[in-house]
């Protein structure tokens, strides 16, 4: 069999860096990790190619060469896998789809030829037991969970490492909680799975073997799901790993805000090379999180929180929320204000969604203020029920809020604030490669020389030379800003396109 994996194309959006990559000769942030997992679970003597249409483009010399197309997509891709399968339905080539989006909405493409739905592990062997014996089903659905520990290595021979800012690893699905909005736990169960601590080392080797130096992301959904094995197990072990190659890598992860409640688990997590950690915040308000059953928000000084985590080493990335029934119409400044506070430079505000099978859909579906299909961007200024604060509203204080925080001024006085709340890890060594360097001198040109708030980024990039290892955070952090502030920067023309759909929609 002939195999082509294709991760379709990311639109711009404000986790896919596009503007800051330019500056770093990257073409895309990460890979595609599910698609080179999935290449490991084929059969060996398969021949299968990779195309990542972030990195690559898609030549119909590509699919004529395919006896199955295997395509992934999250929500946010769907216009490009409605193109992908057209190509394909046109060349005549048989589409396999898997993945969050087709698992969560699998009525949506009557044209595929093979679903294969829920985790890879437990649904692809079946598929591919089928195939080899000449009758394939078109629809494969996941009975029980995935035992991790069988998961194999990905395969990272697909792909072209040096296209990317960051690798990936994962060792844990799964999340404890039951936040009303999030469908993680739909995808994965709230019992924690994981792989174990030598399946892990096995993958940094890889990652180590093949060249690769720098960041590595664990896309664990709640990394810290459980402590005791983290503590006892894996981080104990990545630490010696990592003394052992005179650290070669340094990581970020996702976990819940529980983290700054347990000091020892900090510490380790800094001394086995974590400097970076995305917490869902949501919001500072209790009725909020009340209402959206963020119980491990809730009755917790969050500034502290954040300044625990920030002062153990670990920069603290967050996502926050807007929409929410009991936000009133001082959620913005208090926003705006909790998040300059904070030291929280990659501050990602939302509009509140509700993805089927959530209990937030089923409460809007109850309520009949279901309004469109959700495109799964964080930040078009899309929402798919109709908001108790009113649309016009809340979407005139949502572009407050990103305009304010992304904003030169404010953003370079955030770094600034978390510069100085940050402990900076030992490990931390000082080097500038030659992706860094080429950031660093064109940061200078766009952004210090061409770009608005010049001023502020000289400011900024001056004071981190009283630590020179500031500076490549600087750096970085200035990068992030521009791209931030092209993302906002059509704000009011988004919005005034959303309201004249929102118009037809209410009065029919």
């Amino acid at each position: 069999m002939k195999i082509l994996l294709i991760n379709p194309e990311v639109p711009d959006t404000f986790w896919s860096l596009k503007n800051a990559l330019k500056f770093m000769g990257k073409k895309s942030a990460l890979p595609p990790l599910g698609l080179v997992t999935v290449g490991a679970l084929l059969p060996e003597e398969w021949d299968k190619k990779l195309v990542d249409m972030n990195t690559t483009r898609l030549r119909d010399s590509d699919l004529l060469w395919a006896d199955y197309v295997f395509v992934t997509a999250m929500v946010i891709q769907q216009e490009s896998v409605d193109r992908v399968i057209r190509r394909c339905r046109d060349k005549g080539v048989k589409v396999v789809a898997g993945g969050p989006l087709f698992t969560s909405l699998p009525d949506d493409y009557p044209d595929v030829d093979h679903l294969v739905l829920g985790e890879g592990e437990v649904t692809l062997p079946l598929f591919v037991r089928d195939v080899q014996n000449g009758n394939a089903k078109r629809v494969y659905t996941p009975e029980g969970r995935a035992d991790l520990s069988r998961t194999p290595r990905p395969m990272w021979s697909l792909i072209n490492m040096k296209k990317y800012v960051a690798m990936e690893l994962q060792f844990s699905r799964g999340c404890p909680f039951d936040c009303d909005f999030c469908d993680v736990t739909n995808l994965f169960g709230h019992k924690l799975r994981t792989k174990t601590s030598g399946q892990i080392l096995a993958e940094l080797d890889d990652l180590y073997d093949r060249g690769w130096r720098g960041q590595v992301f664990f896309v664990d959904d709640n990394f810290i799901g459980n402590k005791a094995i983290l503590k006892r197990e894996l981080l104990p072990a990545i630490t010696s790993w990592m003394k052992q190659r005179k650290h070669p890598f340094f990581f970020n992860t996702q976990a819940s805000i529980n983290l700054a409640d347990d000091k020892e688990l900090m510490g380790l997590m800094v001394e086995a090379g974590f400097d970076c950690v995305f917490v869902g915040i949501e919001t500072p308000d209790e009725k909020s999180l009340l209402e959206c059953n963020k119980v491990q928000n809730r009755n917790r000084d969050m500034l502290d929180c954040v300044a625990k985590i920030q002062e153990s080493g670990m920069q603290v990335q967050a996502g926050f929320i807007l929409g929410f029934d009991s936000d009133t119409a001082n959620v913005f400044d208090n926003l705006i204000e909790f998040i300059q506070n904070s030291g929280v430079v990659t501050a990602m505000v939302g509009l509140l969604n509700a993805p089927p099978g959530t209990k937030l859909y089923q409460r809007m579906a109850d309520e009949k203020r279901l309004t469109r299909a959700r495109t799964g961007d964080n930040m078009d200024c899309t929402i798919n029920f109709l908001p108790k604060m009113g649309l016009e509203k809340l979407l005139a204080g949502y572009r407050q809020v990103v305009e304010t925080i992304y904003s030169q001024p404010h953003y370079c006085e955030r770094i600034l604030t978390f510069f100085k709340k940050y402990q900076l890890p030992g490990t931390m060594r000082f080097h500038l490669n030659f992706s860094e360097l080429q950031a660093l001198f064109k940061s200078m040109w766009h952004i210090g020389i061409r770009g608005e708030g010049r001023r502020h980024y000289w400011k900024l990039l001056l004071w981190s030379l009283r630590e020179p290892r500031y500076l490549q955070m600087a750096v970085r952090f200035s990068i992030y800003g521009y791209h931030f502030r092209k993302i906002v920067g059509d704000f009011q023309d988004r919005i005034n396109v959303l309201l004249g759909e929102h118009t037809a929609v209410v009065a029919t």
